[in-house]
Formats: C-alpha cells, sequence, structure tokens
C-alpha cells in the first residue's frame, strides 16, 4: 500500500481472476429485476471494498455498482450484503442519503455469490480528513454537512422504517465491552496495563442513558460521498458494520479523527484547526447535541474511552493474525505499534470520567 490512500482506495481495475463471474448471466438478471436497466454491461471492479468486493457496472446509459460477498469459505454472519441491502433501502425510502438500492440477489448461481445492485453516485470522497483539496473557508460546511448526517442518522425511528428487528435493543455498551474484551484477550501479545485497566472499569462505567437508534458503525469522511460543489452529504456507504446501538458510540467514533495524528486515516491531532477552517471537537458535539435535542453531553470521556478501546481491540487481533501469518493486509503488523499509544489515550479519557 502507498502513502496515499486515495491512490490506493479510488478508481477501478480490471476484475482479478479469482473475483470474476459470469458477466451475460448478471445482465440477464439485471435485465430482469433491475426497472429501465439497458445493456450491454461492462465489469471493473472497484479498488476499494476489501470486505466485500464491490464493481463498477457500466451500461450505454448509466452506472450501477455491484457489491458482494467474497467467494469461498466465510463466518456465518460476516459479509452480510442482505443486510446493507435491507438498510440502505429502508434509508432510501426516508430520503436519508444513500445509494438507490435496485435489487437484492441471494441466489448463488446467478455469480457464485449474493450480491446486490445500487446506483454510481458522482460526487467527492475525501480521504484526508484535514481536507486539503478544498479552500478554507469550504472546509467547516463540510465538516458541518457531515456532523448533520450522522445526527440525522440517529433521529430516525428505526421502527418505523422497518428496521426493529436489525438488532438488539439496549445493552448496546455492556455488550460490545464485553465482545472486544474477550477479543483482545484472545489475541494479547503483551500485557498492556491500560488495557487491562479499561477491560476492568469500562463495565462499571456504563452511562445509565440507554438510548438505541441505527448506528452505521464507520462513520468518516471516507464513508460518504459529498455533492460535487456543495457541502451537503449526498450518499453514506459501507454500512457493512451497522446495527441497532447506542448513538453515542457511533458520533463518538466518529470525533476519533481529531484524536488521531495525520498519519492514521489522516487525523487531526496536532494540527491548528483555527488556521485550517476545521471546527474545533468541542463546537462538533455542541452542534451534534443541538441536532440531535440532547444538548450536552455528559458521558463524553467514557464514550471516547470505549471507542479508543474498541480500536485497540481490533488493532491487537489484526497484529495477532499478521504475526501467525493470516492478516489479509500487510499493514496489519504496523498496526502493533499503535495498540499501546491507543490504550494510554484511551485511558486517560477513563481518568477524566472518573477512572481511578
Amino acid at each position: 500500500m502507498s502513502s496515499d490512500p486515495a491512490a490506493d482506495f479510488t478508481g477501478v481495475d480490471e476484475t482479478p481472476n479469482h473475483l470474476k463471474f459470469d458477466e451475460a448471466g448478471l445482465e440477464r438478471y439485471m435485465r430482469d429485476h433491475v426497472d429501465g436497466f439497458e445493456g450491454p454491461i461492462g465489469v471493473k471492479k472497484f479498488k476499494g471494498g476489501q470486505s466485500n468486493p464491490t464493481y463498477l457496472i457500466t451500461t450505454p446509459s448509466k452506472k450501477y455498482v455491484l457489491r458482494r460477498k467474497p467467494p469461498g469459505k466465510l463466518l456465518p454472519s460476516a459479509h452480510a450484503v442482505d443486510r446493507e441491502y435491507k438498510v440502505m433501502s429502508a434509508l432510501g425510502r426516508q430520503g436519508f442519503p444513500v445509494p438507490k438500492t435496485y435489487a437484492l440477489c441471494e441466489d448463488p448461481d446467478i455469480i457464485g455469490t449474493a450480491f446486490f445492485i445500487m446506483d454510481f453516485v458522482e460526487g467527492r470522497i475525501f480521504w484526508n480528513s484535514s481536507l486539503p483539496e478544498v479552500g478554507k473557508e469550504e472546509r467547516a460546511p463540510l465538516f458541518h454537512a457531515l456532523t448533520d448526517t450522522i445526527a440525522e442518522l440517529h433521529m430516525i425511528d428505526y421502527e418505523a422504517v422497518g428496521l426493529g428487528d436489525y438488532g438488539k435493543p439496549g445493552n448496546y455498551f455492556e455488550r460490545q465491552i464485553g465482545r472486544w474484551s474477550k477479543q483482545y484477550q484472545a489475541a494479547e501479545t503483551e500485557t498492556i496495563d491500560e488495557m487491562n485497566n479499561l477491560i476492568g472499569w469500562l463495565p462499571t462505567a456504563i452511562p445509565d442513558d440507554d438510548a438505541t437508534s441505527i448506528v452505521h458503525g464507520d462513520f468518516r469522511f471516507d464513508n460518504v460521498i459529498m455533492h460535487p460543489a456543495e457541502p451537503k452529504a449526498i450518499a453514506v456507504l459501507d454500512w457493512e458494520l451497522s446495527t441497532l446501538g447506542h448513538p453515542l458510540a457511533d458520533f463518538t467514533y466518529y470525533l476519533m479523527v481529531w484524536h488521531f495524528p495525520p498519519m492514521v486515516r489522516g487525523g487531526l491531532a496536532g494540527l491548528d484547526l483555527e488556521d485550517l477552517g476545521i471546527p474545533p471537537l468541542e463546537e462538533t458535539v455542541e452542534r451534534y447535541g443541538a441536532r440531535t435535542g440532547r444538548g450536552s453531553i455528559p458521558d463524553l470521556n467514557f464514550c471516547l474511552a470505549y471507542n479508543m478501546f474498541r480500536l485497540g481491540s481490533i488493532a491487537q487481533g489484526v497484529y495477532a493474525r499478521a504475526l501467525q501469518g493470516n492478516a489479509s493486509s500487510p499493514q496489519g503488523l504496523a498496526l502493533g505499534e499503535q495498540i499501546r499509544p491507543l490504550a494510554i489515550l484511551a485511558w486517560e479519557y477513563a481518568k477524566k470520567a472518573g477512572a481511578a
């Protein structure tokens, strides 16, 4: 991977042999199931979409995107393209910015695995959160649009839009802390006192506020297509981690970018935000609180500690697999260097939230 994520993940390539499929079979399926479809089709694979292979389907008059389960043996609950299709279809009917969905095919005989088809959306994707591609005066409106979009998501009545069975309502933090604690301990390669401190403290500090909303699970600039010229989100992508959960867990995951250094996902820590025209963390929290009717967020430090702990646990799992030679990405070994700093930062926020 290069140092430029945009180069690594933007654009399309010829489909590698192991991910090719019967294009004539897909064209027949689209003719029968996609309103307004007219062939012939051309197929290229997007460079991104590492978990669920994603393809650009081009016709003489229109472009589509196909997202599929990868071939091969999979964990039963992994790569659930049917869940992505379900949540995007439900949100699209409410006017929330997602690509228009056309069809879900769960018949493996068509292209070998389940897949769904949606619109290709033209716009801007920002890979670096300091937004070097735009002028200073454009940056705050883009950040505000992103904050307003996640606030809008969390205000949607999930039961009213047909997503009452999309996850388990309630006890989200408790379930997640238990899950990531077990995963971390199973993958532990060295003793990190702060991680062990967090495993002990987090279950004792879960907020009384047990709200439930639709959560995206990986909400950040590079998973949102912005309007080509306006500060407006036009398509939120990559719903693979979405579920019903606590909105503050989702929102404070989005806030991680203010705490990451520039070399980690194009983070903002250490940058002169005022000089760049980027809203400070406090302004973003205030805006979200106003948009959702929450006002202040007294549990902010707990939520930040939780999210950093979760990311540390995820990194530990990837690092452990890399040591065993099983990581899917060469960056797995490098992640090992991020676990302790994440744990230390998480414990700092835990202490702000009252941890001793």
